[in-house]
């Protein structure tokens, strides 16, 4: 099943990516036209407008429909990874983090005593 999935992904990219060169094509075909002398500048801007507009709104239908997608997949693989992580950590490691944090707070706590001796040592205004 994710051997289709990822077949299927990367053929929805590879359309994509061709119809977007297409539609440079079409610009490029514009430009070319319009300087040959078959279309005015203003058709060619004009076609140019109307090609860039349909190639954006298809873009942004189907990314917006493979953003959901890559979403979904990054939150499936990311259970996967996370669970190997957990598979692979040394069990000792949850006591080297409780000391670190001790440490962490240790620290926090010092600051923080730092800070009110130096607030009760200000001359009062």
């Amino acid at each position: 099943m994710a051997a289709q999935d990822v077949t299927k992904k990367l053929h929805v990219y590879h359309i994509l990516y061709r119809l977007n060169l297409s539609f440079t094509n079409i610009v490029g075909h514009c430009r070319a036209l319009q300087e040959a002398g078959s279309l005015t500048a203003k058709s060619s801007k004009v076609f140019q407008g109307y090609v860039q507009e349909l190639q954006a709104e298809i873009n942004q239908e189907l990314l917006e429909r493979m953003h959901d997608d890559e979403l979904e997949d990054w939150a499936r693989f990311g259970k996967i990874r996370q669970a190997e992580e957990k598979r692979l950590r040394d069990p000792d490691d949850v006591f080297l983090q409780a000391a670190e944090r001790r440490k962490e707070l240790a620290g926090q706590r010092q600051r923080s005593a730092t800070l009110r001796k130096k607030g009760e040592r200000r001359p009062k205004q």
